[in-house]
Formats: C-alpha cells, structure tokens, sequence
C-alpha cells in the first residue's frame, strides 16, 4: 500500500486506556509517512493535555464533560453544565475541522471524541472509530452508525456495530511491550534492584492507581505477608494514593514490598515479574497478552457498562487469566496471587494460553484501514 500524505485529527482520551493507544496510532502514522500532519483533540483538564505534548504531538482542548451519577452537590452543579459544555465543544469542534482540513477523524473514546466525530460525520469527512473494550460504549455505539470504519479487539462485536464495518485490530500498545526472554528478565531484576533468586509479582492499578488494589495490599502488609516469604513485590499505587501509602507503610521494614505512584519502565517490570496483578482496562489486557504473562484481574466497578468485567472474562473463559472480583479483593486477592506465584505449572499454562491473544499489529490494522477509507 501506497501511504500518501494526511492531515489526520485523533480525538479522545480521559485516561491512559485510550491515550496511550491514540499515541501509538499517532506514532505508527508518522512511521509510514514522516510527512503525515497529525492534531489530537482532548478534553481540557484530563490527562492528555500532559500526555499527548510529552510525546511530541499538538493538542487542542474541548471544555467537555460528561455526566456524573453519583449524587453530590459537586457532580449537580457539574451536571448543570453538561449541555452547555457539549454545545461549546461541538462549536469548538467544527471551527477545529474547517481550520485543519482533516482528510480523516479517529476516536478512541473518551469524551472529547463524541464532539469531533459529530461534526467530522456531518461534514462528511471519513471517520474511524477504535473501540478498545469488549462491552462498546454509548458515545461509540452512536457515532457507529455513520463512521467508515469501526477497528475493534474482541469477537462479537456485531451485538453492538454493523458486522460490515468491524476490523478485528487488537489494541494497539507501546511498542517497547512484547515477549521477554531471560536477558530481559534480568535486566528488568537488576534495574528494580530484586533478588533473582525470589519471585516476583507486579501489582499495577492502571495509570492514575487503584483505592482497592492498594487496599488488598495494605491488608496482607498488616497480615504479615503470608505466603509472601519467598516473594518480592512491586507496587504501583498511583500519584493520588501516595500520600496515604506513605502514612502506611512509614516504620515498616518491608524490603521485599517496593512501591511507587508510578512506573515509568514497565517494559522491565512486566520483564521481571513471574504473576501480575492489574485492574483489566483494555490497554492493561492488552499489554499483558503481549508480554505473555500470567493475571489476575480485578475488573474495577466504576466504568461504564462494567466493560472491565467483560475484557477480563474474555480471557478467563480461555484459561488464560484469574478474576477477582472488587468486592472480595481485600480478602482474597493476595492469597489468589500467591497461590498463583508458587503454582509455576499454573503459570505455564496461562501463559501458553494468553500469548496467542496478543495482537502486536494492531496499530499498522488501524492505519491500513484509514488509509483504505480515503
């Protein structure tokens, strides 16, 4: 295929299940054609206003919001405000698509993506959805109705899209994630300062942490770490927990329990780890089926449509994970992990059984299929 120059617009974001692969889509056009122009649009105060310059790109932000349910005067007087945010946006929006001239809109989910796909759908400019979770949203489910192309990482997907219009791509993921082998492993040891001779389990809350994975972890911590003798961990609690984690575990002599708001090297630390736990957003799933490892997922409670449940029993049904739920995490997640870490055979089988999941051309499928709508 003949990879012409585009101007090309990725709109979405909110967390790092959808910034992450936006980038990696962003990095695989710039990789076929170093000429291609590339403008994300996200919502202001969200995370990939940071995210998206960090990696090199121009971003410009929508003043969206989206409903909140849960019931406090906070979220009231946010909801007040919604529909005037949406109409904003979707002004914005528009003056956004006549000055650049895309030649294609690609959503990833999030809400900036419903505004731009809107206004890109009625000018009559192709557009691309990416829909990373197994159960699709509603912002998706809609602008599927118009889009050209809808690139998807489960089966059965036609419950929620025209069947004519699903490409199954995978979620596209950083590049730097795929299968280690031992020199790697050791690299990732050695760089987290761990023992070789010990086990070692990754726990991993998503990029902004988990309240009920470090929950899980501070209640084995105040347990003594049973079954974790032979064990080292590292923890990732997420930028808004660290203050508390701090509190927790100040006066402890753990040096097996490493923990950090965040972990900039994750290639190492899925490297060096033997079990990982996670929450199962579907950037998570993915990266873990690429990097052949063996989970435990606890799917968080608090998405839209309980999408995480579905991602991860999507690989449970293939023996190619473990699930716990939310509610039982504190009782039973660490005791599940290190009946896990010490089953080496259980292990194996996993990850026989996940590796054939991953999909590492995932983001050259979604550029394949843009291309192939203009």
């Amino acid at each position: 295929m003949t990879y012409r120059k585009l101007r090309i617009i990725i709109s979405g974001g909110g967390t790092g299940g959808h910034i992450f692969p936006a980038i990696s889509i962003a990095n695989k056009f710039k990789e076929v054609n170093p000429d291609n122009e590339i403008l994300f649009v996200g919502a202001e105060g969200k995370m990939e206003m940071d995210k998206v310059p960090a990696a090199g790109y121009r971003i410009i932000g929508l003043p969206m919001a989206g409903l909140q349910r849960k019931l406090t005067l906070h979220n009231i007087l946010n909801d007040i405000q919604v529909p005037f945010k949406v109409l904003s946006s979707l002004r914005k929006a528009g003056h956004i698509i006549d000055e650049f001239k895309p030649d294609i809109a690609i959503g990833v989910g999030g809400y900036a993506s419903a505004p731009l796909l809107w206004q890109a759908e009625r000018k009559n400019i192709p557009t691309l959805i990416q829909e990373q979770n197994g159960f699709a949203g509603l912002t998706n489910k809609i602008l599927a109705k118009r889009a050209g192309s809808i690139c998807v990482a489960y089966d059965g997907m036609e419950r929620f899209f025209p069947a004519e219009k699903i490409c199954i791509s995978g979620n596209p993921i950083r590049s730097e994630i795929h299968l280690y082998g031992q020199e790697e492993k050791d690299e990732g040891i050695e760089f987290y300062g761990m023992n070789p001779d010990l086990r070692h389990l990754l726990v991993v809350g998503g990029s902004l942490g988990s309240g009920t994975l470090n929950k899980s972890m501070k209640k084995w911590i105040e347990n003594g770490c049973p079954g974790g003798e032979d064990v080292q961990v590292l923890w990732q609690c997420g930028k808004y927990y660290k203050k508390n984690i701090d509190e927790f575990m100040e006066g402890r002599n753990l040096p097996n329990v490493r923990y950090s708001d965040f972990i900039a090297r994750m290639d190492l630390a899925y490297a060096m780890s033997d079990v990982v736990i996670s929450r199962s957003g579907a950037s998570s799933i993915s990266e873990i089926c690429a990097a052949g490892k063996a989970a435990i997922f606890v799917p968080s409670p608090n998405v839209a449509e309980d999408h995480q449940t579905h991602n991860a029993m999507a690989l449970v049904n293939k023996n190619a994970a473990l699930m716990v739920p939310d509610n039982q995490a504190e009782l039973t997640l660490l005791d599940t992990a290190m009946g896990l870490i010490h089953d080496t055979q259980r292990i194996s089988t996993i990850e026989d059984n996940v590796k054939p999941l991953a999909k590492p051309n995932a983001a050259q499928t979604i550029i394949d299929q843009a291309y192939k709508l203009i």
